[in-house]
């Protein structure tokens, strides 16, 4: 990407359409008025490129010999990461309800990993990354997102670096105005809507 210098978060995320609105359950299971799909720019090789970089940037002090991202949404911006750090790229993939290694990668003892996620909401998916990686011996020097949307909530033992922050209102189910005033919800990657 010749412009990398010229990257912007809040431009592409406004360029590619990022920010979706209606009545969406998370990946949490909260619902919420609205949705941050960042495929829609990582489906974009440049966009991906320049978060990728951008997130790299900020880790550029720590010493890092890999990089993970949970499938699916920390795939791509877990290997533009790598790219751009000059390291091997792996993701974790969930396997009867846990998060492992497969596709004969490795993490060697002791070995310095970043973890990546396009998108930290409540740190879920990232905490069991994390477990895995040291659970393998490796040892996670700091994790990093497109997008934090924790409000301050996502807590973690090592350095977190976002490229932007973003509150956006999320209720438990039992409790969603959404649900109350019918509004037909979709879960963010299906096609079609689910009637609750």
């Amino acid at each position: 990407m010749n412009e990398q210098r010229d990257w912007q978060v809040e431009e592409a995320m406004e360029r590619t359409g990022v920010v979706k609105e209606g009545h969406f359950i998370l990946s949490s299971g909260r619902h919420s008025r609205r949705y941050m799909q960042c495929a829609q720019l990582l489906q974009h090789p440049g966009e991906a490129e320049g978060a990728g970089t951008a997130i790299a940037d900020q880790f550029r002090g720590e010493r890092v010999n890999a990089v993970i991202g949970p499938a699916l949404g920390g795939v791509i911006i877990a290997h533009e990461t790598a790219r751009a750090l000059g390291v091997r790229c792996l993701f974790a993939e969930r396997k009867e309800g846990e998060m492992r290694l497969r596709r004969g990668f490795t993490i060697q003892p002791g070995e310095p990993v970043l973890l990546v996620e396009d998108v930290v909401t409540t740190g879920g998916s990232v905490g069991e990354v994390a477990d895995l990686v040291e659970n393998l011996g490796g040892r996670v020097v700091g994790i990093g997102a497109i997008v934090d949307r924790s409000g301050g909530e996502a807590d973690f033992s090592v350095p977190f670096r976002s490229l932007i922050e973003q509150t956006i209102d999320s209720y438990d189910p039992a409790d969603c105005p959404l649900c109350a005033q019918g509004v037909p919800v979709e879960k963010p990657g299906s096609r079609k809507q689910v009637k609750i």
